[in-house]
């Protein structure tokens, strides 16, 4: 008996057309700014202190540089906008990042109306005619500003921007950009499988802990169920009580000295019978009994840019195995403009 496909929803395919043009678009991003990547890494070399401040998305990014930029003697920390007006972090003599992809978001305007001091503050965004790439000097992402609900490219494409900044700080981008230029293809079909019967995803990493978050945000943006993320050894204090074969969990392994944390943990999740996909760039031999996504060794930037396409893949996926119109927000626009 014949059945009919089921048509691809237009929210997947407004995802589809970002993430096709997303690595094309994060090469041109590196080197479109590194004038603009030259001033700001000269900001943060004179105070010695970088405070990373966005909102969804932009925040996991932000996440996911923090141990970058400490690995270059930085006092780096990101926090989210909405937490800094609350509870503001004193800004004096620090280098301030504010991200946002749009440059239009509640919290990003709200801020520079309170905010009087400008001074070392850049930006990162993918419109340079927004409110915040008028307000300071900004990076500013190719492509112009993502459409399709759910970040992706503009993930990529700002994993890009703080790149040419990292480049200008002395990091060495060859295998960063060399995943840009040569994604590999992983077969997802198992992890997808794995994931089948579970009602929660959680994600986990150390070192590699922003991308797990960013990846969280996009599975419960587009399945609308719970799914959340724990840094590793905040996984480990307690929450292990959840596990057990409804709650999935994503694990995130790369070629860090954290990797060995990372494989504890795979080893307990196993024991506790919880379905478990690790993303491993680390080199070491796969944890049985979890879905192992394998990809080349790489720390950094270099695994984040192999791993990320590959995710984002997942979750899409996912999200259209549980709903019907995967990828359309029913409760919230690309766009917060309210608090």
């Amino acid at each position: 008996m014949m059945t009919a496909e089921k048509k691809r929803p237009a929210g997947l395919v407004a995802i589809d057309r970002e993430m096709a043009r997303q690595h094309e678009d994060a090469l041109a991003s590196f080197e479109s700014n590194r004038e603009a990547a030259a001033e700001v890494a000269a900001s943060i070399r004179k105070t010695g202190r970088l405070v990373l401040l966005g909102m969804g998305a932009s925040h996991a990014v932000a996440r996911a540089v923090e141990p970058l930029y400490r690995a270059h003697g930085i006092d780096a920390i990101a926090l989210p906008l909405s937490e800094q007006l609350g509870q503001p972090l004193p800004l004096d003599r620090k280098t301030v990042i504010v991200t946002s992809q749009s440059g239009e978001s509640a919290e990003v305007l709200r801020w520079f109306a309170e905010t009087g001091d400008r001074t070392a503050t850049f930006g990162l965004t993918l419109e340079a005619g927004s409110s915040l790439g008028r307000t300071v000097p900004c990076l500013v992402g190719a492509g112009g500003t993502e459409l399709a609900f759910a970040a992706t490219r503009s993930l990529t494409v700002t994993f890009a921007l703080h790149l040419a900044i990292l480049a200008a700080l002395g990091e060495d981008p060859s295998a960063a950009l060399a995943a840009l230029k040569t994604p590999v293809s992983v077969e997802i079909d198992a992890a997808l499988a794995a994931l089948s019967a579970i009602s929660t995803i959680v994600t986990s990493g150390r070192k590699l802990q922003g991308v797990a978050e960013a990846l969280a945000l996009g599975f419960t943006e587009l399945s609308r169920l719970a799914c959340f993320s724990l840094e590793g050894g905040q996984l480990r204090h307690g929450p292990m009580e959840m596990l057990g074969e409804k709650i999935g969990i994503v694990l995130f392994r790369g070629d860090d000295p954290t990797a060995d944390l990372v494989t504890a943990m795979a080893l307990s999740v196993v024991e506790a019978g919880a379905p478990l996909i690790v993303f491993d760039a680390s080199g070491r031999p796969p944890v049985a009994g979890a879905v192992t996504l394998r990809f080349k060794p790489a720390s950094g930037l270099a695994a984040i840019f192999a791993m990320l396409p590959v995710a984002q893949r997942l979750m899409i996926a996912f999200a259209d195995s549980r709903v019907e119109n995967a990828g359309t927000p029913v409760r919230t626009t690309k766009i917060t403009r309210s608090e």
